[in-house]
């Protein structure tokens, strides 16, 4: 169950270099973090994405 929720953090910290808040505020750094987290799942889905996309014909 941890492996599951860890490897979505290590990306955000070795591929998008998050290691410290930015801003001020819990807001902004609220919408940084959830962004990271949607682009973290894109990048763990990147493969199946890339094969999908591969795969349809216009």
């Amino acid at each position: 169950m941890r492996a599951k929720v860890e490897h979505p953090f290590r990306v955000i910290k070795h591929q998008f270099g998050y290691t410290k808040v930015r801003y001020r505020g819990l807001a902004k750094n609220t919408a940084q973090v959830l962004t990271l987290f949607a682009l973290s799942n894109l990048w763990m889905k990147r493969k199946q994405l890339l094969s999908a996309a591969g795969s349809v014909r216009l």
